[in-house]
């Protein structure tokens, strides 16, 4: 066997092609940086623009928005389980207290045994909803057991969780479509729904702009869509669905009054007890943060 001399220029390029392909490791080194760099100014920008709607929803007062948009971000879980007491000891004696019976439809307020208010309620419909792309299932129904009152609210805002939209869309035979800051959605006449700053708006396609509106069952609808608005818009806020006054128990359910007073007295909610507006405000007075709610 005879063996040959390499070029030594050929051996020095042999010596630096160890990546893919013969390609130089100092380029694959390059090529691995830049990537990383892009990934992480990918995630710096969905940081700003996560903290910029965090900032803005504090500004509105919006603290309803910041949960919600916290649970779909993923940065809050599920607090019901852990908030829940689903074998609660008896209440102390000559303590105060809020009890709901589901079966019965109807509230009381008690200091030890004395019933110091009572009115009737509507609770949870007890309806399924399959979210779409996922094997999750809600059933709208109110929760059984010992919650906290964690806070009151005089002239509270609904704001829509992803399901309502999927369940108005499923009524309606309609499509889905979200809405994100910063990108137009481009309509088939030439207009666009874009958001500026806490207004969704339609920009028509001779630059002409006028802010929408939504109320609940009367949502954006454009292309035969739904259009979902992002957290922190006015149009993810719903005035005078939950009455006049609400007790929050936390995980997104209340206590609350209804702009539809009909209901009172039967299975009709997603799982919040409502009361009639009157009702609901002869609570906010009288309930402190903190008093127990016997739910059974």
């Amino acid at each position: 066997m005879t063996t040959t001399s390499m070029n030594p220029h050929r051996r020095a390029l042999a010596g630096r092609r160890t990546g893919w392909r013969g390609a130089p490791l100092w380029l694959l080194l390059f090529v691995a940086a830049a990537l990383i760099h892009a990934g992480w100014l990918v995630r710096l920008t969905l940081r700003d623009r996560f903290e910029r709607d965090v900032a803005r929803m504090i500004f509105n007062d919006n603290s309803e928005a910041l949960e919600q948009a916290e649970l779909q971000a993923g940065l809050r879980t599920d607090s019901l389980r852990s908030a829940l007491d689903e074998t609660p000891a008896p209440p102390p004696a000559n303590s105060d207290y809020l009890v709901v019976s589901i079966a019965d439809r109807r509230v009381w307020y008690k200091q030890g045994d004395s019933v110091l208010f009572t009115a009737p309620i509507a609770t949870g419909s007890g309806k399924q909803l399959v979210i779409k792309g996922s094997t999750k299932v809600l059933r709208f129904e109110t929760p059984r057991g010992r919650l906290t009152v964690q806070r009151l609210d005089s002239a509270p805002a609904w704001i829509p969780p992803e399901w309502h939209y999927q369940e108005q869309a499923n009524k309606r035979r309609l499509g889905l479509v979200q809405l994100v800051r910063g990108v137009p959605l481009q309509l088939r006449d030439g207009s666009q729904i874009i958001v500026q700053g806490s207004n969704v708006v339609r920009r028509s396609a001779d630059g002409i702009v006028r802010p929408l509106t939504a109320s609940d069952g009367r949502e954006i609808v454009a292309d035969g869509k739904i259009v979902i608005p992002p957290f922190g818009t006015n149009q993810r806020k719903y005035a005078g669905v939950l009455g006049t006054h609400r007790l929050y128990l936390g995980d997104g359910y209340a206590l609350h009054g209804t702009n539809n007073p009909a209901s009172i007295g039967q299975a009709v909610s997603h799982g919040c007890i409502r009361l009639r507006n009157e009702d609901i405000a002869q609570l906010y007075d009288r309930v402190a943060v903190g008093t127990p709610v016997y739910i059974y």
